[in-house]
């Protein structure tokens, strides 16, 4: 598993890295390649507001988890059981749906995010590949990102839609074709 560290707002030790890289290694067991990819991101907020994300990426699917705590060896502790647990629903889904295919495919997203300090501009900026699939594949990744909504290239016509979570708990799906 690759690993990229960063701190935003906070310098990153040597000791921190170390355990971060030893607890991610035992999220290994759960794939077979070295394509995996792991961002950490360890954000201080306020005095005693310390937020550590971590995102995987593996076979062009992403699981992301984050914990906000005073410490944050303790939202390490925090965020590995729910990546892990994201991970399991995952591959159960994907194995059945896949017959045991599960993760071999080469990964399809390039992992490609800018930031820009411009006010009043664009601040962040992510390019991906889309890979076809059907409305509710799209519901599920939309699921496991945790995310209100979902930019896919539908797999039937063909087209960019973008699914998203409505106030009222239900999803609405935006189809652009003239």
């Amino acid at each position: 598993m690759k690993i990229e560290i960063v701190g935003r707002n906070y310098n990153v030790g040597d000791h921190l890295r170390d355990v971060t890289e030893q607890k991610l290694a035992k999220l290994d067991k759960y794939f077979e390649d070295d394509q995996t990819y792991a961002k950490v991101s360890f954000k201080k907020e306020a005095a005693n507001s310390q937020t550590t994300e971590v995102m995987l990426e593996y076979a062009g699917k992403f699981v992301r988890a984050t914990a906000t705590s005073d410490n944050f060896f303790e939202n390490l502790d925090k965020v590995l059981p729910k990546l892990e647990g994201q991970i399991r629903k995952h591959r159960t889904r994907f194995d059945k749906s896949s017959k045991n295919q599960a993760y071999r495919e080469v990964t399809m997203y390039a992992n490609a995010s800018q930031y820009e300090e411009k006010k009043g501009n664009i601040v962040k900026e992510k390019k991906f590949k889309l890979k076809p699939m059907t409305v509710n594949e799209a519901m599920e990744e939309m699921e496991l990102l945790g995310h209100n909504f979902y930019v896919f290239l539908e797999a039937k016509s063909n087209t960019v839609q973008v699914l998203y979570l409505r106030n009222d708990g239900d999803f609405g799906l935006i189809d652009p074709t003239v």
